[in-house]
């Protein structure tokens, strides 16, 4: 067995996250969200003793366990590809669409209250309807972009 496989299957991946979940709750009545996460990190570079120092623990986490994993799992390497999407598009075409896509996002979240992990796993565990709605249209969404960008490329994706 690999000790370091490409993936976790859906059946380790899920519980775990589900149990991280009714932990934060049970632990510390906490709910679990990256961008919650992330305006705690920018409140903590401006002052850091307005910080939830969990959260700014927890960014850190994701971003130093990736990188050991990496680390880990040896040949892996840092690049400006960005898959089919850099094939289709120009450098200066593509750059201004992540641009634009990243602040399409930020301001998504912000105007949703929360992002798709704090909503879908935290917001629809506490059966919030506004979470349920926002994480019912993530997907959706996800779906009809998807299909449209297949149809787009003639099934090349």
């Amino acid at each position: 067995m690999d000790f370091l496989p490409d993936r976790l299957p859906w059946f380790i991946a899920g519980p775990s996250m589900g149990l991280l979940v009714v932990a934060l709750y049970a632990l510390g009545n906490k709910h679990l969200g990256v961008s919650g996460g992330y305006v705690q990190v920018m409140t903590w570079v401006r002052r850091p003793r307005m910080a939830e120092m969990w959260r700014v623990w927890f960014i850190a986490g994701l971003i130093l366990g990736s990188l050991v994993l990496s680390l880990l799992r040896g040949g892996q390497s840092f690049g400006l590809e960005y898959g089919a999407l850099s094939r289709f598009l120009p450098l200066g075409i593509l750059i201004p669409v992540l641009f634009l896509g990243g602040m399409l996002m930020g301001f998504g979240a912000r105007w949703a209250g929360g992002c798709t992990s704090g909503h879908g796993l935290t917001g629809t565990s506490a059966r919030s309807p506004a979470s349920i709605v926002a994480t019912i249209s993530f997907l959706a969404t996800a779906i009809v972009i998807t299909f449209a960008i297949h149809f787009a490329n003639g099934g090349r994706l």
